[in-house]
């Protein structure tokens, strides 16, 4: 059944409602990093893998549900859809404002990823119903950039709020601006056609299960150690759930995602390079927000800003890409992107303790490969399924985005904890996880914990840049086997 195309006139004002919605469930993966020494140093009291599990805990669910989110609004409408999720979200944020324990914040992260997986798709998929095909390429480049500008505002907006007060401020400012938004919605976006579409629950339990026993695995292995019973198990049962997970998606009639996708090379390829990009560039923030506040003793308002020389490639030199790839080729574009972002992140840790001018510098190269690589994994990713098969292509991106931060977040973090734990001096007896557990300890060591700190830092953005650069040439390898036209000028 076609959709009727909303009128030309509401449309300016329906994208710029879906760009707000983009904007703040983007913008929380980012904001949460800077509230992470606040939240470690408050009444909590959160260990080192608790800390993680309170910023992973968003991602994961956000990453794992996001294509059934958008399943949901072809199958009960989508402008409802987006309000759920919008409702979702500000009462996710309500209770992780109010969470009295680790367990109750962990519940309502979980929550808002709730909201945000309905939210991303469907709001796309209103600002398709609601604009007209003359008008669609222009409103799909301003979501697009607003998906990565999202993450910039949420650095600066979540630093501002944070500056004022607690961290259980940022969850409370979010609550109205969700209801706002939802409101917003409420008003401009129009309704679009219901499309009997199969869901697949025991399919999207399956993938959120062994996704959450990966992690299990990577975050508990510092604390619990590598051979507990824990850490084995939990990757023992990622193995089973994952197997399970294609066992029954290949059965399904209508699977959440079709396992057999990934035999196509190019499209396999793209998604491994859409998830090291993120991996890169979410472990980088997460560890960016504590290093500044830490490190150098920034407050956390110029900490949100500290990061913004990631983001002049992002804004100055995106448009030039498309030329670039024309000129030299797909796989010199991707390989000059994976060694720009491997550099960069390997540059960093040489800058840990140099003044920020030298930091600066390789954040804008980081910036760089970012630039370069993310129009081209979006092609490349696209071009690899028909035009009829677009929407599952944009739920692949959407997925492998996030969970690429989730995993970022995950291994940096726990590279980060292992270093910190191993450097620390000894103090009374006592191994803290986090330098807030640290410095509450032994306050008059904070120089000695500090440094701890910044060498485990320093370890994660190594281990961070190997990654990177190793996929990266994976991925690059698989483009110049596998598209022979890619290799050269188009």
């Amino acid at each position: 059944m076609r959709e009727p195309v909303g009128s030309p006139p509401r449309s300016g004002s329906v994208l710029a409602c879906v760009c707000a919605c983009t904007a703040l469930v983007v913008g929380l993966v980012a904001a949460i990093n800077l509230a992470v020494p606040m939240v470690a140093a408050s009444g909590l009291r959160p260990s080192g893998a608790q800390l993680l599990w309170i910023v992973d805990a968003y991602i994961v669910v956000f990453a794992c549900l996001v294509i059934p989110g958008g399943a949901a609004g072809d199958r009960f409408g989508r402008k409802g859809a987006l309000l759920a999720g919008l409702l979702t979200f500000a009462a996710g944020a309500a209770v992780s404002a109010l969470a009295p324990n680790v367990v109750l914040l962990l519940a309502g992260r979980a929550i808002t990823g709730v909201g945000a997986a309905l939210v991303l798709p469907n709001a796309l998929g209103v600002l398709v119903h609601a604009t007209a095909p003359e008008g669609r390429g222009r409103a799909l480049a301003v979501w697009a950039a607003m998906t990565g500008i999202g993450g910039l505002l949420g650095n600066v907006g979540g630093a501002t709020v944070l500056s004022a007060g607690s961290w259980r401020g940022l969850f409370a400012a979010i609550v109205p601006i969700a209801l706002g938004c939802a409101l917003w919605v409420g008003l401009v976006a129009p309704r679009s056609a219901r499309h009997y579409r199969r869901l697949d629950p025991v399919g999207t339990v399956l993938f959120v299960a062994a996704t959450v026993a990966l992690l299990v695995g990577i975050i508990e292995g510092p604390e619990r150690g590598w051979g507990s019973g824990v850490v084995l198990g939990a990757f023992a049962c990622c193995g089973v759930l994952g197997a399970l997970w294609v066992a029954v998606e290949i059965r399904s009639p209508a699977p959440l995602l079709d396992p057999r996708l990934f035999r196509i090379p190019l499209l396999a390829s793209a998604c491994l390079g859409m998830l090291v990009t993120f991996f890169g560039s979410f472990g980088l923030f997460y560890l960016n927000a504590s290093l500044l506040q830490y490190g150098r003793g920034y407050p956390v308002l110029l900490t949100g800003l500290g990061v913004l020389p990631l983001s002049l490639p992002l804004l100055a030199g995106s448009r030039y890409v498309p030329g670039l790839v024309r000129r030299i080729g797909v796989p010199a574009t991707l390989g000059a992107a994976f060694l720009a972002t491997g550099l960069g992140l390997f540059g960093l840790s040489t800058a840990a303790r140099q003044p920020y001018p030298a930091y600066a510098a390789w954040l804008v190269v980081i910036g760089i490969g970012i630039t370069l690589a993310l129009p081209c994994l979006t092609a490349e990713l696209t071009a690899a399924l028909p035009v009829e098969r677009a929407g599952v292509a944009g739920g692949l991106q959407s997925a492998t985005r996030e969970l690429g931060s989730a995993l970022g977040v995950a291994v940096v973090g726990t590279v980060l904890t292992a270093t910190f734990t191993r450097r620390l001096p000894m103090i009374s007896g006592h191994t803290p996880r986090t330098v807030a557990q640290a410095l509450t300890v032994a306050p008059d060591r904070g120089a000695a914990i500090v440094d701890a700190f910044t060498d485990g830092a320093v370890s994660a953005l190594r281990v961070a840049a190997l990654v990177t650069v190793t996929a990266g040439a994976v991925v690059v390898a698989v483009v110049v086997r596998k598209d022979p036209s890619a290799r050269g000028p188009r």
